[in-house]
């Protein structure tokens, strides 16, 4: 065993460990891989990146436009809408009718393109027939699994499986070499699913009381509804929504407002309130009546806020920056002034403009000049280093001229009978949902400046507050809120023409995962709300602001019906909406099919290789207006892109360095004692458990160059061994990570981890005894001498 078997081994097994935990996206994965080869001299530059030019991924990338092309021009959309809306009412017959018209489908188009547009088919059949979703969307899933594995452009793992065959010198796949294998095993997968798999989903029933389309009663929203009415002098007339905090500040969602009898469905964040407004909101009322429990914090006047910092142990100077001070260049919230010297920043003078806003994202610079407070005493310590040069102590009655801090610094009184009397500093959530920070706490006996977190207010505390007076006022127009009617309100009554609901999931190439709702700015940028989300089998409506929104989540959109309508077109978004669908080219539907059945004659017949098939019916997709250039870019996957090429590498390096050899003799030479059929088994379980935590096409280069050698090794048929690694690398049952077109399903379905390892481990047995049948009979295992 030499060195370079110990460097390629450590690579792998770094890859699958970051594969498996998902730490890092799989495509940057790859990417490493292939620059660690390099760096460590296994492969030279040129070798690494010849993945990029295999034929594999240009044949996968042409495949991915041809599959865009019939999406856009409504022909699959056609004929899975035809099949399933003739299959009758009865659950059974409706599995085994959607499952085989994904699955051949699925067999001519990306397996995660069919499943998502049969997304809502599927569902919009469910709640026709009364049908719970989960009965039906892990067969729809594992439909068009099972359908890529019948044509050798059904699914990646087949095209890269044969491109490795056909570079290792020995004859590859047709078209429909994995028919015979393919075919069986969708066949008794439909039969499975039929009469035992089904009866394994759980129920994710909606609530007796609601129709089958009732989306606001499946997601149980009638409890989270209340109404809340602004008095007549309300101080948060003339503002937006969105100054107004409601959803900042007490986590309600304002889906509508009735105003003089007229009731204004789903408002923008820009939006203006009016005195007597009636706001309806969802979410829970408990941080509103904690709001309101607080009692009117008394106010005090401007003057007399500065007359109070002047009296208190609060010294205010003004520091100007060193030039080579160490702060130039950070933020102030990266200096952090206040643990490290105990300053509390109040504003920073740059050039004839002093900023009193956003100052902790300000990147200081040479001759900036921070107004800061401090304890007494404190000030004299930060000239003795080089930080700060000139340090001027302000008067009081300076601040106003200078820095017009009368707007930015204000003092109110907490009343003995308030309940903020008790609670902690950070409880109160004054920063967070009002912007406002206090600066020192005064009491009758003691003065506390830059109050810890932890801090118990009392009653009869004085605060001193660095934030806005607007934002007090707003904090008062919050207090003067009172709860409406709340009996349970009918939801259809928040629904119209223009306005409505839908569910939605993140898209397989969504680059918003791990992001939260309030990063995205969701409302503002989108127009709509998310009012609840469904992740893991259970309903989550509150909070929803600082969660993140996770591959499988389904989520309940609320807004304008043409800016849902939007979103279906948005690439990190799949929006089941009636209506709302994509707008097709159907006019060009007859063109599309007539391509994609000349690219799959032209292949079957021999006249043209895949790669070369492939790529030319993709040009005439667009060339004839199927698809434009931009639309054919979007269907390609960058990320599986980087991923197979990255991937292609380590393939390269294992079959170089004897890695493989060594991989394929210890672990399946050991098996070729009980037989050939013995070493078939050992490798499909091997790859297909790989599959459950790793994306399958990274599997399926991973374990070609191994099938290979065993084949060289044993004697047994390439073909056969590198047939069953193909087969093996779609079975990802057992996981909802294991294939995206499962995360599509787990939100929708109401699904858990454990549902998919009960309803396809048993699928992944059956189709494993299909290899174990069928394949022997198609292949010879082992060759005629």
């Amino acid at each position: 065993m030499n060195l370079e078997v110990f460097v390629v081994g450590g690579i792998l097994a770094v890859a699958v460990v970051l594969f498996v935990t998902e730490k890092i996206r799989v495509d940057l994965v790859a990417l490493m891989v292939m620059l660690s080869l390099v760096v460590t001299g296994i492969l030279e530059g040129e070798q690494a990146v010849m993945g990029f030019a295999n034929e594999a991924v240009i044949t996968i990338a042409s495949v991915l436009v041809l599959s865009g092309a019939l999406t856009r021009t409504g022909v699959a959309h056609f004929i899975g809408q035809r099949v399933l809306a003739a299959s009758g009412d009865g659950v059974g017959r409706l599995v085994a009718v959607m499952m085989a018209t994904v699955g051949l489908l699925s067999g001519i188009m990306n397996d995660i393109g069919i499943t998502a547009l049969m997304l809502p088919v599927v569902l919009d059949m469910a709640r026709r027939t009364g049908t719970p979703p989960s009965k039906l969307l892990m067969p729809l899933a594992f439909g068009s699994l099972l359908g890529g594995m019948t044509t050798l452009i059904g699914t990646a793992p087949n095209i890269l499986v044969n491109g490795a065959l056909q570079d290792a010198g020995f004859e590859p796949f047709g078209m429909f070499s994995f028919t015979p294998v393919g075919l069986t095993a969708l066949a008794v997968g439909i039969v499975y699913m039929t009469f035992l798999g089904r009866r394994l989903f759980p129920d994710r029933d909606p609530k007796k009381e609601s129709t089958p389309a009732d989306l606001g009663g499946l997601y149980d929203l009638r409890g989270l509804i209340g109404m809340l009415r602004a008095p007549d002098d309300s101080t948060l007339a003339g503002r937006t929504l969105q100054q107004s905090r409601l959803g900042q500040a007490l986590g309600l969602n304002v889906v509508a407002v009735q105003r003089s009898g007229q009731m204004i469905l789903a408002p923008g964040t820009d939006f203006v309130l009016g005195g007597g407004d009636e706001l309806v909101v969802e979410g829970t009322l408990e941080r509103f009546e904690a709001l309101r429990a607080w009692k009117h914090l008394e106010i005090e006047s401007r003057d007399r806020t500065l007359e109070r910092i002047a009296d208190a142990s609060i010294e205010v100077a003004e520091l100007e920056l060193a030039e080579d001070s160490p702060l130039i260049g950070q933020t102030v919230r990266e200096a952090d002034l206040r643990r490290t010297r105990g300053l509390h920043v109040l504003a920073i003078l740059r050039g004839d403009r002093a900023h009193r806003t956003g100052l902790r994202l300000m990147t200081l610079a040479p001759g900036d000049r921070l107004l800061v407070a401090a304890k007494s005493g404190r000030l004299a310590a930060p000239g003795e280093d080089r930080t700060f040069g000139a340090v001027h102590s302000v008067p009081a009655g300076e601040l106003l001229p200078r820095y017009r801090l009368e707007r930015r610094i204000q003092s109110v009184r907490i009343s003995e009978e308030s309940l903020l009397a008790g609670q902690l500093l950070a409880e109160t959530r004054l920063a967070d949902a009002f912007g406002l920070t206090v600066v020192g706490i005064l009491r009758a006996d003691e003065e506390l400046l830059m109050p810890d977190p932890d801090t118990k207010l009392e009653g009869g505390d004085v605060l001193l507050l660095r934030g806005r007076f607007e934002d007090l006022e707003i904090l008062g127009g919050l207090q003067g809120l009172t709860v409406g009617d709340n009996r349970p309100l009918d939801f259809s009554r928040l629904e119209s023409d223009t306005v409505g609901l839908a569910e939605a999931s993140l898209s397989p190439r969504t680059t918003f995962a791990g992001k939260t709702i309030e990063e995205l700015g969701f409302r503002k940028n989108y127009g709509v709300s998310i009012l609840a989300i469904w992740r893991n089998g259970k309903i989550y409506r509150s909070g929803l602001p600082r969660m993140e929104l996770l591959p499988g989540d389904a989520f309940l959109l609320y807004g304008d019906r043409n800016k849902l309508a939007l979103l279906v077109e948005h690439p990190d978004f799949l929006v089941m909406t009636e209506g709302a669908a994509e707008v097709v080219r159907s006019r060009k539907a007859p063109v599309s099919a007539v391509i994609m059945t000349g690219v799959l004659a032209s292949v079957v017949s021999g006249l043209l290789p895949i790669f070369i098939a492939a790529p030319i019916g993709a040009v005439a997709m667009v060339l004839t207006g199927c698809l434009n250039i931009e639309e054919a870019y979007r269907c390609i996957e960058l990320k599986a892109v980087v991923l197979i090429a990255g991937m292609l590498s380590l393939g390269l390096a294992m079959q170089e360095s004897g890695t493989a050899a060594l991989v394929a003799e210890a672990v399946l030479g050991s098996l070729a004692d009980f037989g050939p059929l013995a070493v078939v088994a050992g490798l499909f379980l091997i790859t297909a458990l790989s599959a459950q935590m790793m994306p399958t096409a990274a599997v399926s280069v991973l374990m070609s160059p191994i099938a290979l050698s065993t084949a060289t090794s044993e004697g047994l048929s390439p073909q056969a061994l590198m047939m069953t690694v193909a087969v093996a690398s779609s079975c990802a049952f057992m996981s909802p990570v294991g294939h995206p077109v499962n995360l599509l399903v787990m939100g929708f379905g109401g699904y858990r981890f454990v549902d998919f390892i009960k309803a396809g481990f048993p699928l992944l047995v059956l189709v494993m005894a299909v290899v174990l049948t069928v394949l022997p009979l198609v292949w010879r295992l082992v060759p005629a001498g």
